[in-house]
C-alpha cells in the first residue's frame, strides 16, 4: 500500500503545475507575514508547514491559535482545503480578502468557494477514482463499486499536501540559503 501511495503522490506531483508553484513561492517571499490554516487533517498539515516556515525564519501563525495576531494588508494567507468549501474556513478566507491579505489555496478543487477569491492556487488533483460525482453518498458508490480507492477519506490529498510543503520549505530553504543548521536553532527546545 505504501509503494501504490508513493506511485499516486509521484503521479500527482507530475499532475502539479510549475507556474503555480513559483507564484505560490513568489507569495511567500514577498510578504511580512504568513497565516496557515486548514480544517481536520489539512489543518495538521497547515500546522506543520507554518513549523517549518518559522524555522526557515519566516514570521508564520496559525489562524484560531491564541497568540495569532490580528491581519494586516497584504499579509498572507495560506489555505489548504481538499475541497476548497469548507465553510469555516472559506469564511474566514472572505474574512482575510476584505481585511486586504492575500490568499494563497492549496486545493485538488479549482472551482470552489475559497478558489473564486484566491490569489494565487496551486492544484493537488484528486486521485482519477475520485474525480467521480462528489455528491454521491459515499457508502452507495461502495456497494456500486464505483469507490476503488486505497487511501481512505481524503488521505491521498493530505500526504500530496504535507509532500509539497515540504518541497516548499526546501526550495524555500535553497533561495534564502538557509542550511538546515539554522533550522534546528529554530526548532522547539523546551519539548
Amino acid at each position: 500500500m505504501m509503494r501504490q501511495m508513493a506511485s499516486q503522490i509521484r503521479a500527482t506531483a507530475d499532475r502539479i503545475q510549475d507556474r503555480e508553484i513559483d507564484a505560490f513561492i513568489h507569495e511567500i517571499l514577498t510578504t511580512d507575514r504568513i497565516y496557515v490554516m486548514g480544517a481536520g487533517r489539512s489543518g495538521l498539515v497547515a500546522k506543520a508547514f507554518a513549523m517549518r516556515l518559522m524555522q526557515v525564519g519566516l514570521t508564520a501563525f496559525v489562524v484560531g491559535e491564541t497568540i495569532t495576531p490580528a491581519m494586516r494588508r497584504n499579509d498572507l494567507l495560506v489555505v489548504f482545503s481538499g475541497s476548497g468549501r469548507t465553510k469555516t474556513i472559506a469564511d474566514i478566507a472572505e474574512t482575510a480578502k476584505d481585511i486586504g491579505g492575500r490568499v494563497a489555496l492549496i486545493t485538488s478543487n479549482r472551482q470552489s468557494r475559497i478558489g473564486s477569491i484566491a490569489d494565487v492556487m496551486v492544484i493537488i488533483e484528486k486521485q482519477r477514482d475520485e474525480i467521480r460525482d462528489e455528491t454521491a453518498e459515499f457508502e452507495v458508490r461502495q456497494m456500486t463499486g464505483e469507490h476503488k480507492s486505497f487511501a481512505p477519506l481524503g488521505t491521498l490529498f493530505e500526504t500530496a499536501a504535507m509532500v509539497f510543503a515540504d518541497a516548499c520549505i526546501s526550495q524555500l530553504m535553497e533561495v534564502s540559503m538557509v542550511d538546515e543548521k539554522e533550522l534546528k536553532n529554530r526548532h522547539a527546545n523546551i519539548e
